[in-house]
Formats: C-alpha cells, sequence, structure tokens
C-alpha cells in the first residue's frame, strides 16, 4: 500500500500560518529571472500535487515539462501562427473556457486586470502592435526556465475539470511553498493542433492550459500587480438551522 507524506513537523500555528501564506500569495507571475528550477524541486511539487481530490480518484490529469531547447521549440512553433493574423484566426479552442457573453461584475474585473497590467507596461488602449506583443510573450512561458503543457483526455467530462483545477491550484500552492512562482495559462489552448503535434500527445488528449515555473524577475513591474479580491462576504451565505414546528 502506497505510504502518504509523513504527518506535518510543525506546530499547529504555525503549520496553518504556512499554508495560508502560500496560498495567498500565490499570484500569476509574468515576468520570471532565468534562475534554474532543479529537476528535484519539479519532482517534489508534481509529488505532493498528485494527492489532489479528483471524483471516483479518476486523476485526469497529464503532464508535459518543457525546459531547454524543447520548451524554446514550441514556443517557437506557436509564435509563428501567433504572429500571423489569418493563420491563428483560425483556430478553434478544444473547449470553452471564458463565457460566449459577458456579463456583469465578470466583465468588469477582466477588464481591470488587462488595463490594469496595460498601465503598468505603459501600454495605451489603442496599441495593439504592444498589446499583441505582451499577449505573445505568453508563448514564451514569459521567460520561465520551465514550461508546463496539462492535457486530459477528451472522454472526460465538466466534472474531471474541476478535478483539474484542484490539481493546478495544488501545483502552486506547493511551488509557493518551495519559494517559486507560476503563471496558469489559459492562452495555450487555442494552440492544442501546433501543441500536440511537437510534443507527439495522442488523438484521444486535448490541451487543458499551460503554466509557467520559476522564480519571479526582481524589479519587472508587470509583477507588481496585485488583483482585488471580493471579501468574504460578498460570495458567502450562511444558512442557519431553523427549528420549525411541524404543521398539523
Amino acid at each position: 500500500m502506497e505510504r502518504h507524506p509523513l504527518a506535518p513537523s510543525l506546530d499547529a500555528t504555525t503549520l496553518a500560518h504556512a499554508v495560508d501564506w502560500a496560498i495567498a500569495s500565490r499570484r500569476s507571475i509574468r515576468a520570471f529571472s532565468p534562475q534554474a528550477v532543479s529537476r528535484q524541486d519539479i519532482d517534489a511539487i508534481l509529488e505532493v500535487a498528485r494527492y489532489a481530490a479528483s471524483g471516483m480518484n479518476t486523476q485526469p490529469w497529464q503532464v508535459h515539462v518543457l525546459t531547454g531547447s524543447a520548451k524554446e521549440r514550441l514556443s517557437r512553433a506557436i509564435a509563428a501562427i501567433d504572429d500571423d493574423p489569418q493563420h491563428s484566426q483560425e483556430l478553434r479552442e478544444p473547449y470553452t473556457y471564458y463565457p460566449l457573453t459577458w456579463v456583469a461584475p465578470f466583465v468588469d474585473r477582466r477588464r481591470k486586470v488587462g488595463w490594469d497590467l496595460y498601465g503598468l507596461l505603459g501600454i495605451s488602449k489603442g496599441d495593439k502592435a504592444r498589446m499583441h506583443q505582451q499577449h505573445g510573450r505568453n508563448y514564451h512561458f514569459f521567460d520561465a526556465p520551465v514550461g508546463l503543457i496539462f492535457t486530459i483526455d477528451k472522454v472526460m467530462a465538466q466534472g474531471s475539470f474541476l478535478d483539474y483545477g484542484m490539481f493546478l491550484q495544488s501545483i502552486m500552492v506547493a511551488a509557493r511553498a518551495r519559494g517559486l512562482d507560476t503563471c496558469p495559462q489559459a492562452a495555450f489552448t487555442k494552440f492544442h493542433a501546433v501543441i500536440s503535434q511537437q510534443l507527439v500527445i495522442p488523438d484521444s488528449q486535448m490541451v487543458v492550459c499551460g503554466m509557467s515555473l520559476g522564480y519571479a524577475a526582481a524589479n519587472s513591474v508587470e509583477n507588481t500587480l496585485v488583483t482585488e479580491r471580493e471579501p468574504v462576504s460578498a460570495f458567502t451565505t450562511y444558512h442557519h438551522h431553523v427549528h420549525q414546528e411541524a404543521t398539523p
């Protein structure tokens, strides 16, 4: 029988603070330093993330780890298509990530984070060339030394995407615990065909997303972006038990 991780060696208060810190300090980093990430750290992150919950223990995740020339080769292949407007417009997403019709408050939050980022970078609303350039940095994993591509079997349904989200969160939190940063990237899904070709992914699988992994670049202005979060009271409803007398 497989052994689970050992019991924590920290006292309860220190452990709670450490876990809370790892979750709350996670941010999408968009500029990474060239400092290498050890294979030992990558393996340790995936080792703990595999304990993420999944319906009926289906464990629907498949992970492709890219470094060095393999990562650069994929980035060049995607960038070539991304820089060709006609070719890029012909691509189709393997699944619908965002709503087809945006409504408040979701559209407002989306716009705010976009313009906040562009504002930090000095990109004006009409500067489509610089917007495209910045968005294209996704496909170079924001210069992170490690790129992750996640795939799922096409037979799996929506519930497995819930499972996948828990797996991705586990990776990001485990990375923070090791002083590393990440950026989960839905931008890769559009290029699932070229990714599948480059990484020899079977037709039975599709790309879920990508992720950059590494150490945040110091003094990069885009890394100062902190998104606003709603207070717990804004999204939580408590239903208290109320005893009701049986009616005759």
